[in-house]
């Protein structure tokens, strides 16, 4: 691998691109400065004009998002497993309908898995403009179920959800197409077939960040239920060889030199790189850094 392809494998947060208008509830009133990120995958995103950043399959979509204080991410849900880091800010999960079937607040390097079949949504509750980190299963996750009350709201602001997954603008002037039709809205009895998750059950979908070496997602780790990935914390205080082939990586805190026979690069807060099994063996060398690493289930 040449340099270039070495940098060509690597997201910087400084040069990520964001969509504004990514899903239906992006014009609803306290979401409409939410930021959607597709860093690897086609992700789940429902405008077609989504940039993303890294298209090769890799069994899994990482993503993000970035949000202000107070902004929300509207309550939905998935048919494959979703991961978030905390990267930066205060955020709270709610879970259920209307998000008050359980509340849980996450921080700085937090770790939160949310099985399938549950509705979610999420809200920075800090001070400061927050970004998580997400990984979705699959090459394909599908689509998202909305609940109910999102599509009411979206009509409002001339956003329309069509069967085809994508949005229509109608405010922008963007017509139905005449053989489309409008997503229609989720019905109470998809609704009545989620999981309503307690507060206890809650509880035990997120990891908190502690110091040291830990397998989060795999045979024997907090979350040991299939993702299609398996995810692991690494703290760095010095140099740490790895051979275990391909894989993502995500720098959490510190500046991370990573080298391999093909060449070397460094990894600050927030970069997102993918490493080919090609890149052989390699080294991560920081005084002080936290990665956490993806990888394809076997």
């Amino acid at each position: 691998m040449t340099y270039d392809e070495i940098e060509g494998r690597i997201v910087r947060y400084a040069d990520l691109r964001p969509c504004y208008n990514a899903f239906i509830d992006t014009r609803s009133p306290g979401s409409q400065a939410k930021e959607n990120f597709t860093i690897i995958g086609p992700g789940v995103a429902e405008n077609p004009d989504q940039f993303v950043h890294i298209t090769e399959e890799h069994g899994f979509n990482i993503g993000g998002a970035r949000q202000p204080p107070e902004c929300v991410n509207s309550q939905h849900s998935h048919n494959t497993a979703e991961v978030f880091v905390v990267h930066t800010g205060d955020w709270r999960f709610d879970l259920g309908e209307h998000g008050d079937d359980a509340q849980i607040v996450l921080y700085p390097g937090d770790v939160i898995s949310i099985p399938t079949k549950i509705f979610r949504g999420f809200t920075n509750v800090g001070t400061d403009t927050g970004f998580l980190w997400a990984v979705l299963g699959g090459d394909d996750p599908g689509r998202v179920l909305w609940a109910p009350q999102v599509f009411e709201m979206a009509k409002d602001y001339g956003l329309v959800l069509l069967e085809n997954g994508l949005l229509a603008d109608t405010a922008a002037g963007d017509e139905i197409p005449p053989d489309v039709r409008p997503m229609p809205v989720t019905s109470r009895q998809q609704v009545e077939a989620l999981h309503r998750a307690t507060p206890e059950e809650a509880q035990n979908l997120v990891v908190r960040d502690a110091p040291g070496d830990m397998a989060i997602i795999g045979p024997g780790a907090p979350f040991d239920w299939p993702h299609g990935f398996t995810m692991d914390r690494i703290e760095l205080a010095g140099e740490r060889y790895l051979s275990d082939g391909a894989a993502v990586l995500f720098v959490q805190s510190g500046t991370v030199q990573i080298a391999g026979a093909a060449g070397s690069s460094a990894l600050h807060p927030g970069d997102t790189m993918t490493v080919p099994a090609a890149f052989g063996d390699y080294s991560l060398h920081s005084e002080s850094a936290v990665v956490f690493k993806v990888r394809r289930s076997a």
